[in-house]
């Protein structure tokens, strides 16, 4: 089990991510046109860094839904390797079913 801390901290993240996510999204629109001037480029592109920094999606980490292991998760399933592998051979995981040959 990961400490309640970098659990909650992830998830502080993930909240702030997803609350700045159109600003964040439409100052890089500005910043990356090229068509537009030089310093209103620079002006937006000074606006996005004083954006708080966990407010960046790329500081999310995928977490275990189940244990909050940060390493080894599958996306589909939002859990580590670990625990699917432990609740797919209890029958907990409808359509999965333990191989064997």
């Amino acid at each position: 089990m990961a400490k309640k801390s970098a659990i909650e901290r992830n998830r502080k993240r993930d909240r702030m991510a997803k609350k700045y996510e159109a600003r964040r999204n439409r100052l890089k629109e500005i910043a990356d046109n090229r068509d537009l001037p030089m310093e209103e480029r620079f002006q937006a592109r000074l606006k996005l860094a004083k954006l708080p920094r966990n407010s960046a999606k790329v500081r999310v980490q995928n977490r275990c839904e189940v244990t909050g292991r940060p390493r080894g998760v599958y996306r589909k399933f939002k859990m580590s390797r670990i625990s699917l592998r432990e609740l797919a051979s209890n029958g907990q995981v409808p359509g999965m079913v333990k191989s064997s040959w």
